[in-house]
């Protein structure tokens, strides 16, 4: 979704931020920045003018509940006045706006149906129409699940014992069809290629202990990160990460802690690209 939000105070101040969830219509949890010389009530205005958002609550974390005028659900709503959700890497300058058209565009897989996720699974970006069908032409059938990319993804690592980092909550749906298509890949000895660490993690959120697929939709808080014995996956095509990031502990587990250190000194030797527009790498 359009998620980034850029909003201003009645001095005038810019204050940006990023819509995590809708908790009911009206009532979204976000992230602001510097929500801490806010005011609770105060209401900050949507460069269009036709919309705003008030401070009702925060935690001590950052997150913010705000109410929002008019009441509209988060995704029409979003799409009017949000901006693409792109990583604070990559800089627009002193205009959010510039090239939001194109950021629209480019930061969106070409499968993305239904809006939810508020930063793009970056191995999918990849993908284009004519690659899918080079890919299914040779035989390889696809899966499509889905993962609303949270908070949860991107947060960084901030402690030093992983077993104590504490995942948010993201939505998740394996579809029977995905399922049926997955256990014939099986049956006919066939591999399971996750596309990006959002697919490895619905797909191992719905997993039992012998690999067999649940279908259905629920909330997951999985943490991947080594030792981890992986139930549904065979080989993923992942980009290359940030460091403290749950990301790369996933990347780690599935390929082996040492293999991916060579494999991310190689990159930085040839200069390879990182992060959401930057190269991947194919795990077998």
């Amino acid at each position: 979704m359009p998620a980034r939000l850029v909003t201003h105070r009645r001095t005038g101040g810019r204050i940006e931020g990023l819509f995590l969830e809708e908790l009911r219509p009206g009532r979204w949890r976000v992230l602001l920045n510097g929500s801490r010389r806010l005011k609770i009530d105060e209401e900050l205005a949507f460069d269009s003018g036709s919309a705003s958002i008030r401070l009702e609550a925060r935690t001590p974390e950052g997150e913010c509940e705000v109410s929002v005028t008019p009441i509209a659900d988060a995704p029409t709503l979003l799409d009017r006045v949000g901006l693409p959700p792109l990583p604070p890497y990559i800089s627009r300058g002193d205009d959010p706006t510039r090239d939001a058209n194109r950021d629209r565009a480019d930061y969106q897989t070409v499968y993305a149906k239904e809006p939810g996720s508020v930063a793009a699974p970056t191995a999918g970006l990849h993908f284009t129409p004519d690659l899918l069908a080079r890919i299914a032409a040779q035989g390889v059938a696809r899966a499509d699940v889905v993962l609303h990319v949270g908070l949860g993804t991107f947060a960084p690592i901030s402690t030093d014992n992983l077993s104590n980092h504490v995942m948010h909550e993201e939505w998740h749906r394996l579809p029977p069809q995905a399922s049926e298509t997955i256990q014939a890949a099986r049956t006919g000895g066939g591999r399971i290629v996750a596309v990006g660490t959002t697919s490895v993690r619905t797909l191992e959120s719905r997993a039992d202990a012998d690999g067999n697929l649940r279908t259905g939709d629920d909330k997951t808080r999985i943490f991947i990160y080594p030792p981890y014995r992986f139930r549904a996956v065979d080989a993923l095509i992942t980009n290359f990460h940030l460091p403290r990031s749950t990301l790369l502990a996933l990347v780690m587990a599935f390929g082996g802690v040492d293999l991916i250190r060579n494999a991310y000194a190689e990159a930085i030797e040839r200069d390879y690209r990182f992060y959401s527009f930057g190269d991947a790498m194919l795990i077998l």
